[in-house]
């Protein structure tokens, strides 16, 4: 019953709070976008190969979601507006990149949490949405946030980001915790997506900064 009501709520959110959310979800669209170029560049790939990692980073975790709540059509499908936006942010990274051939090494992983927290948000507020409980929600945000980057290096010949020792997607999930908490102490919608996305994110650039990791497996010693 809390879930179906706070489920609710976000139908009820102003017209200002719907317009700052989607505005995220380009924002997102667009830092992954140019997260796949700067991967592309790294491996020696060509425009064509930086296209396809560009949209896969962008619109991969988003589309997997969707799927898996059933949301049809998929919602680049809907609203085409964000292809153009991974279009022309792929070709202004790749411009970008012909004048400062070697960018710095902190671009890409910075570039990458910003947003892997905006897209955490974004995918567990749609599943919310769609009757989905917390656990599931945080879930599909997860996705979200780590399934483009997955398929990306994946596709770049490299192990994926999340499945290494790197703190991210354990700064998925924190964030998302905030966010539940948020709701249930009925904080608005709005409030709680910034809650969510600004501790995922400072969590996330702390383990940049400082380089913490979680522990490896132990080896079998026998």
């Amino acid at each position: 019953m809390t879930c179906c009501l706070i489920a609710a709520e976000f139908f009820e959110e102003s017209i200002l709070g719907n317009t700052i959310l989607f505005s995220l979800d380009l924002f997102g669209t667009a830092v992954f976008a140019i997260s796949g170029v700067l991967v592309a560049s790294r491996r020696k790939m060509d425009l064509f190969g930086a296209l396809v990692l560009a949209c896969v980073t962008a619109i991969g975790g988003g589309t997997i979601r969707d799927m898996a709540l059933g949301a049809s059509p998929v919602f680049w499908v809907e609203n085409g507006l964000y292809l153009w936006v991974i279009l022309i942010a792929s070709l202004s990274s790749v411009l970008l990149l012909n004048n400062f051939p070697t960018p710095p090494r902190w671009l890409l992983p910075v570039a990458d949490a910003i947003g892997m927290a905006v897209f955490m948000a974004i995918g567990a507020e749609k599943a919310l949405q769609y009757g989905a409980p917390m656990i599931v929600a945080v879930t599909m945000g997860v996705i979200t946030a780590c399934g483009g980057g997955m398929i990306r290096d994946v596709l770049a010949n490299q192990v994926p980001l999340v499945l290494q020792r790197e703190v991210y997607a354990t700064a998925c999930i924190v964030g998302g915790l905030v966010w539940v908490a948020a709701l249930f102490l009925e904080f608005s919608a709005t409030l709680a997506t910034s809650a969510c996305i600004f501790t995922a994110l400072i969590i996330r650039l702390v383990a940049i900064r400082y380089h913490l990791s979680l522990p490896k497996l132990a080896k079998n010693r026998q």
